[in-house]
């Protein structure tokens, strides 16, 4: 019996950590377009931007933990704005960190993503999504957040567990482009408020008054971070 569970932990570890064939460079290519046709499209967008911000916020509580805050809760809205909470000092490097880091997380999640499936590790980056997408559950604190959170999660579990490798694979390099991609939009969306006005308490705000650096030097940073995860990400994906 301790031989069979041996042997059982060894080949999960296997299938985990191990590496997976890359799929051939038609579905790399497909599998962007399926990516862009749920980005573009302003339709789709209304919807599929929530999983862009379950990343985002995501991004804020994470950071906070890292940077010693106390994480208190997240709230993920139907319009598909998000909330989250962490107490510690209303200044510093922590906050100024955790501030910074929603629109960050998609593009920076997708260029990890990238990576990951460049080194031929798809199951892994389908699990390490799973467990992050659990942890952030214990933490959402309204109805509709924890319903797209556990949506995505399932999702994410079901193509896991039920399909063979090269759905698999399809479905990880659409996430990873859809990360990448859809990381690129909101900043765009983000100073087209701002130059009508609103927006008034964005994140970009929030860090001109933590740093006292003009709002439109962060929103260059968000721009910068999301187009260049999405040219390098890009390139891993393609093998160039």
């Amino acid at each position: 019996m301790h031989t069979t569970a041996s042997d059982s932990l060894a080949s999960l570890w296997d299938e985990v950590f191990g590496h997976q064939p890359d799929p051939d460079l038609w579905v790399v290519i497909a599998t962007l377009v399926a990516a862009l046709a749920v980005v573009v499209p302003h339709n789709f967008w209304r919807i599929s931007r929530n999983a862009i911000t379950i990343a985002h916020e995501g991004g804020h509580g994470l950071v906070a933990l890292l940077t010693g805050r106390t994480l208190t809760g997240i709230r993920l809205h139907s319009d598909t704005s998000g909330l989250t909470v962490s107490r510690g000092k209303p200044h510093g490097l922590g906050m100024i960190l955790t501030a910074s880091a929603g629109y960050t997380a998609p593009p920076l999640l997708g260029l990890g993503g990238a990576a990951l499936l460049a080194a031929g590790h798809i199951t892994l980056l389908l699990w390490a999504a799973t467990i992050l997408l659990v942890a952030m559950l214990v933490m959402i604190r309204n109805a509709y957040g924890a319903l797209t959170v556990v949506i995505t999660g399932g999702t994410f579990v079901a193509v896991s567990w039920l399909t063979g490798p090269q759905v698999q694979a399809a479905f990880a390099y659409v996430v990873v482009w859809f990360l990448l991609t859809g990381g690129v939009r909101p900043a765009f969306e983000l100073q087209a408020k701002r130059a009508r006005g609103g927006a008034g308490d964005s994140d970009a705000d929030q860090l001109s008054r933590l740093t006292h650096a003009p709002a439109g030097l962060w929103l260059f940073l968000f721009h910068a971070v999301s187009l260049c995860s999405l040219i390098g990400g890009g390139r891993w994906l393609l093998g160039m």
